[in-house]
């Protein structure tokens, strides 16, 4: 027997979304029966499997004002499923002898062939409202001005329905639920370095690859993968006295690699990424705040793709800075 989500009219919200294998994500009400789990129709599935991993990987955030779409429009319902769902809540009577009325005409309930569309059972859904997040985003219920409808399978959405869910959306989605690795930078000298030292700083390149997120609504046949791809760390010293290599403090990516690591006979040269400290920490330290930031691009079913906006992750780390000891003779 499968198993649906208990799901949401206007005044409940369903979170659609379910896990690489197929399975819902934590938050999102399923129904489980042993090894049995089924998402509503339109669930959003995620492929994490090329994510960034790692305790200290992170969200991105986006450079921009830009946000997740909160809400979307998307199948939700067999014939049978919406009967399931709606018929106890008539029964209840909670919500007016005259309203129930009306929805039972509405989905012509008391045919039992074709009420609900049953006669087209296999040949579309009902439609129904998704919501980004269990937290309520604002503007998460700019979908609920509508009641259920049916699509057949293989027809767009009717032309004056916002938020129908599109690759775009999907694309969207998938942004939010990539994770980058962290930006703790390599540093050199390593424990602690001097004031007026030009310190080396470089990333792990094996670490800084693209990682992308896939997200699919399966009943639809589409999908999308948002690419976060890095480009640049920019370094804040954690102090106004000191100085950044390049001095906007910005070090692009080259050939895959953020910074260069420091090795014996570069003790002259300027560091392509690096700070140098002009005052001594003295007992305490500096919060070095490095943070990478990453190009969103996406692909998606039928020839579309774009960019979204860069995102951007980092972290603080603390940076000792001593004085250079003189030697009197």
């Amino acid at each position: 027997m499968a198993l649906v989500l208990a799901v949401a009219g206007p005044a409940q919200a369903e979170k659609g979304f379910g896990d690489t294998d197929g399975q819902p994500a934590p938050g999102t009400g399923a129904d489980v029966d042993g090894d049995t789990v089924s998402v509503t129709a339109g669930g959003v599935v995620f492929d994490r499997s090329k994510n960034g991993s790692g305790r200290s990987a992170g969200a991105l955030t986006s450079t921009t004002s830009w946000t997740p779409p909160p809400c979307w429009l998307a199948p939700k319902y067999t014939p049978e499923q919406l009967q399931k769902y709606l018929e106890p809540i008539w029964e209840a009577g909670s919500t007016g002898h005259q309203w129930d009325a009306e929805q039972r005409e509405k989905y012509n309930a008391n045919d039992e062939e074709k009420g609900f569309n049953k006669d087209k059972s296999g040949e579309g859904y009902w439609w129904g409202a998704y919501v980004n997040d269990k937290t309520f985003p604002p503007g998460w219920d700019s979908c609920y001005g509508k009641e259920y409808f049916w699509v057949d399978t293989g027809d767009a959405p009717p032309a004056d329905i916002e938020n129908a869910v599109t690759p775009e959306i999907l694309a969207e989605l998938a942004y939010a639920e990539i994770r980058v690795p962290g930006t703790e930078v390599t540093l050199a000298p390593a424990n602690a370095t001097k004031v007026n030292l030009p310190t080396w700083a470089w990333l792990d390149a094996a670490e800084f690859k693209p990682v992308s997120v896939t997200a699919s609504v399966p009943v639809l046949g589409i999908q999308a993968t948002a690419t976060a791809e890095p480009v640049s760390l920019r370094i804040e010293p954690g102090t106004a006295d000191a100085v950044t290599y390049p001095a906007s403090g910005v070090c692009q990516i080259n050939d895959g690699r953020i910074g260069e690591p420091y090795a014996k006979g570069k003790a002259d040269r300027t560091p392509p990424c690096g700070v140098k400290y002009l005052r001594s920490s003295g007992e305490g330290t500096y919060p070095l705040q490095a943070t990478v930031t990453w190009k969103i691009e996406w692909t998606g079913s039928g020839g579309t793709g774009g960019d979204l906006p860069d995102g951007s992750f980092g972290a603080e780390q603390d940076v000792v800075v001593q004085e250079i000891q003189a030697i009197n003779r």
